[in-house]
């Protein structure tokens, strides 16, 4: 077995700002698994809000041994995978997310069949990606929408003292259905009275309105609100779904935060029987990190998965939403493939 890395930086083509901050590019890591003859990559893009930088990342997994790991690609270990990852790299989500990946994109190649086969999703239908507008100056907001114009669904960044200007703006140039993420940008008071304002603005659901943690003011504004209600800063692991299936409508799963595919589907199976709605979102990835979350598509209500939609340097061809569909899943393991000269570095090999 031979483990490539790399740190790479993505450059969004416009700025991307949320609620709580606003960036020009993003420092991801890159992986490579190569072994019997087939190849699997990964991406392990760390959340700033729950974890070390790239840097500090890449050093935690440049001192990893990964002899383990060479035993458990000998055949298909879900389970025993994931939980090598959790103690190798300390619950370090997005490292455990792009090896695991890398994993099951090596071992689709290596049988031949879609990653999407084996996660059970390959056959069913997959809803519309949503394509998002960050948060930016009114007269660059304008542009994006407009650049966005061959997408049937948008998703608003709120959470600032200029959300109705902004909303007004997006209803001056389109009529499409609208989601809204505040990114925990307002607080309990405020977010009803806001969300009753955009349940007139065919809005289909609000995303993390209030910060995380607050579970009895998330559960009053929910029985309250007009719109579903999503967890997303407040939904990271399995282990959270019992306060979160309480209190909200339902769930957005990132992969980079709950720790790679087997996790997430975990999540996905527990929320189900819950009756709660199911989202799929990411960072702004590459799509080497969009893939893996892709493959899951047919398994869920929504799709947000446009991170390497936003990027002027994708690094990979891969899947991609275009005007807010994926393709049927063909490729072996993933479909990902390089595009770019990627500076490797080698970490392990046998």
């Amino acid at each position: 077995m031979k483990l490539s890395a790399a740190l790479f930086k993505l450059i969004p083509t416009h700025k991307f700002g949320i609620s709580r901050e606003s960036n020009t590019e993003y420092t991801t890591i890159l992986l490579k698994l190569e072994k019997n003859g087939y190849t699997g990559y990964g991406e392990a893009f760390p959340s700033r809000r729950y974890e070390h930088s790239a840097e500090t990342n890449y050093s935690i997994l440049t001192g990893a041994d990964f002899s383990v790991l060479d035993q458990l690609t000998d055949q298909f270990q879900s389970l025993p995978l994931q939980s090598w990852l959790s103690d190798t790299f300390e619950h370090i989500d997005s490292l455990a997310s792009g090896l695991s990946a890398a994993c099951y994109d090596y071992f689709g190649r290596k049988w031949g069949i879609t990653a999407a086969e084996f996660t059970g999703s390959q056959g069913l239908s997959w809803p519309k990606s949503s394509f998002t507008i960050g948060i930016d100056e009114l007269d660059i907001i304008e542009q994006k929408v407009r650049e966005a114009g061959a997408y049937p669904l948008l998703k608003i960044k709120l959470g600032t003292d200029q959300d109705e200007e902004i909303m007004g703006l997006i209803r001056e140039l389109t009529d499409k259905p609208l989601r809204v993420d505040a990114n925990e940008g307002w607080d309990r008071e405020q977010a009803l009275e806001r969300i009753t304002w955009l349940a007139s603005q065919n809005v289909e659901f609000i995303e993390q309105p209030i910060p995380a943690g607050n579970y009895d003011d998330i559960r009053w504004l929910t029985e309250r609100s007009p719109l579903p209600v999503i967890a997303d800063e407040d939904c990271r692991h399995i282990e959270d779904l019992p306060d979160v299936l309480s209190c909200y409508d339902g769930i957005n799963i990132k992969l980079v935060k709950c720790g790679g595919i087997t996790p997430a589907l975990q999540m996905i199976h527990t929320a189900k029987t819950f009756g709660k709605s199911i989202m799929l979102g990411c960072m702004v990835e590459s799509s080497a990190g969009i893939a893996p979350a892709a493959v899951l598509g047919g398994l869920v209500d929504y799709l947000d998965l446009d991170g390497n939609l936003l990027l002027s340097n994708d690094p990979f061809d891969g899947p991609r939403a275009e005007k807010g569909r994926f393709p049927e899943f063909t490729a072996p393991g993933m479909g990902v493939s390089e595009t770019t000269d990627i500076e490797w570095e080698t970490l392990y090999q046998t």
